[in-house]
């Protein structure tokens, strides 16, 4: 559910974008000419990029882990440039090395995972169990899946 709003966000940004691109306006006759001209003088030249490229902070090892249950479960996740989702077979982890740039460095990367529901000891379906770790220390963790929500963590 958290990506299909991600996706409708990323699309209406598009479609929005898109739409105030830089089409001719009624009545100046220059097909957008006018617009690219005024768009040029603030683009910078290339020559004035920095050779270092963006600034790239610390790496780190995170690992996100779903568990307490048997069987499979679908799995929501966003770890760092690989997001997805997935169904998978109980206990799952996946780790990643983590290298902060740009903005990132100052705001933070989110990190997350949301797993769905398996069979509890009772019989009734409860929300997995999930844990984030930064470098070896548990950084999130929904209490063996008695917290409502994903684990999140701002990396930074």
């Amino acid at each position: 559910m958290r990506k299909s709003a991600t996706v409708m966000a990323l699309a209406v940004t598009a479609v929005l974008l898109a739409g105030c691109g830089g089409g001719a306006k009624s009545g100046d006759g220059d097909g957008g000419a006018k617009n690219a001209a005024t768009a040029a003088p603030s683009a910078k030249p290339k020559g004035d990029a920095k050779a270092d490229g963006p600034a790239v902070g610390p790496t780190r090892e995170v690992t996100i882990e779903v568990a307490g249950g048997e069987g499979s479960t679908q799995v929501y996740y966003n770890l760092g440039d690989d997001n997805g989702a997935e169904q998978v077979s109980l206990p799952w982890k996946k780790t990643a090395k983590v290298t902060l740039k740009g903005a990132e460095i100052k705001v933070g990367s989110l990190v997350s995972v949301a797993p769905g529901s398996v069979k509890g000891s009772d019989g009734m379906l409860k929300a997995a169990s999930c844990v984030i770790t930064v470098d070896g220390k548990k950084v999130a963790d929904n209490q063996d899946g008695a917290l409502p929500k994903p684990c999140e963590y701002e990396l930074k």
